[in-house]
């Protein structure tokens, strides 16, 4: 019977655990090695070890209507996309009114996380933490791991050619925090996501010419859409993704690239994807095309070799006195504290996880790894849904593994059928079609998956039809 659950980390994720465990009646210890809550949205001046790290000016890419948790919409008065100090208070009220800072234990590491000798009959675990050079070892009978994906920088090196003998500065993005110190120098800064493009976009401002190299270019699109309502709002429903099941792939792939294109042509900004149809998560960026067409930002191909002051591209164009690399080259899925390292499988940067949520090959499902599934959708909503569904299962069964890149509509109307919380919409036109119609071909946003059965709120209802009176304001 599990009933004491240990939670790793007290960012977004941790908290939806921990407040998830609470609601079923089990009793969590959420371990945080920093000394407050928020774990990425937390800014601090410098990159810690052991923790995400962004920088100063970072805005979300979700907006507030899409990105809260279902049960605590964000006050009416916030902006529709948020500085990540805004978001760190919004965070931190939150784990105040659901009374969840009494179950986190602060400045505390979690150094170890084994089965233990019994695992295959009670699917236990033993979890070792360091805190003030003291090491604790504690029995739990499951664990949420809610340390995230934005930690360990991945910087392929040997995948660039003559890097070691570049007189310039080069550095992974997690190190940068503003732009000041680059004032008038020549940056190139490899990698077309969403870091990559704030960070060349905030360095134009400064640097005296700012290049962009992408491997594979990407789409791009803009947080703001018709009539000047957030895109997620606009793009993320249930009849969007309906249509979409629907239609040939033809037609599909075609309307797809054409929304895509629809407020400029990438091919001419040398930002069109390789693979142009595929789903892949888009970049946020309302600037970097205004940035592109004034010519402060230069797009380049994949690079080829460095030189010691120059930069050799795939196109055969050469860059000459560059004077700083940054490489946004992502992060790579690490999890040190576990003692058996196959439990969480990684390869190719790629996490095989059962609904992106158990590791697969496990006697007992007794442990879940809590967001890291990459859709077109926020992260909060997907976790705390994740969480709900987790904590239901840790006794049950479970099947063949899956990916982590999904739709995000049909992946959380798959985790909400599974525990009885997803909403019919069929049977909300026949008793509340005012409602039916919102949820249907409105956004889906967090409050549906709190509608009805385990974990209803009885503001959700209300929460829906005023969703749009709280954008534009």
């Amino acid at each position: 019977m599990v009933r004491r659950v240990a939670v790793v980390g007290a960012g977004v994720s941790g908290l939806a655990a921990t407040k998830c465990c609470l609601e079923e009646g089990l009793e969590p210890t959420c371990f945080e090695q920093s000394e407050d809550i928020g774990g990425l949205w937390r800014y601090t001046d410098q990159a810690e070890d052991g923790r995400a790290s962004i920088y100063r000016t970072v805005f979300t890419n979700s907006c507030k209507e899409m990105m809260c948790y279902p049960d605590f919409p964000f006050p009416d008065d916030h902006p529709n996309y948020m500085h990540n100090a805004r978001l760190q208070h919004y965070i931190c009220k939150y784990a105040e009114h659901f009374d969840l800072l009494r179950h986190i234990r602060f400045k505390t590491l979690v150094t170890k996380v084994k089965k233990r000798p019994d695992f295959s009959v009670t699917g236990q675990w033993e979890v070792v933490t360091q805190r003030d050079g003291k090491e604790e070892t504690a029995v739990f009978d499951a664990v949420m791991v809610c340390s995230g994906h934005h930690v360990y920088p991945n910087l392929p090196l040997t995948e660039f050619p003559g890097i070691q003998k570049f007189k310039g500065c080069y550095f992974h993005s997690r190190e940068y925090k503003e732009p000041e110190k680059f004032r008038g120098k020549k940056v190139l800064v490899v990698g077309l996501g969403n870091s990559g493009c704030d960070i060349a976009v905030e360095l134009s401002t400064v640097a005296s010419q700012v290049y962009l190299s992408s491997r594979s270019g990407s789409w791009v699109m803009s947080r703001v859409w018709d009539n000047g309502y957030p895109w997620d709002m606009l793009i993320i429903t249930r009849f969007r993704t309906w249509l979409g099941n629907i239609l040939p792939r033809a037609l599909s792939d075609w309307l797809y690239v054409r929304g895509m294109n629809r407020f400029f042509k990438h091919e001419n900004f040398g930002l069109m994807p390789l693979n142009r149809t595929s789903r892949k998560e888009p970049v946020f960026n309302d600037d970097l095309p205004s940035r592109i067409a004034c010519g402060v930002v230069v797009m380049k191909p994949n690079v080829k070799e460095f030189r010691e002051t120059s930069v050799v591209f795939q196109d055969g164009t050469v860059q000459d006195d560059v004077d700083v690399v940054v490489f946004a080259t992502g992060y790579s899925y690490s999890y040190p504290f576990m003692e058996d390292e196959s439990i969480i499988k990684s390869r190719d940067n790629q996490v095989t996880l059962y609904k992106g949520i158990l590791p697969p090959r496990l006697e007992k499902p007794t442990m879940a790894v809590i967001g890291l599934v990459q859709s077109l959708g926020p992260i909060i909503p997907t976790s705390d849904l994740q969480c709900r569904w987790a904590v239901k299962v840790f006794q049950g069964r479970y099947g063949n593994s899956t990916t982590l890149q999904t739709d995000y509509i049909t992946y959380m109307d798959e985790l909400a059928s599974a525990i009885g919380v997803k909403p019919n919409v069929l049977k909300l036109l026949l008793t509340d079609p005012q409602l039916a119609l919102k949820v249907f071909f409105g956004p889906c946003s967090p409050y549906q998956f709190r509608l009805m059965g385990p974990g209803k709120w009885s503001g959700a209802r209300k929460a829906i039809l005023t969703q749009w009176d709280r954008t534009l304001q």
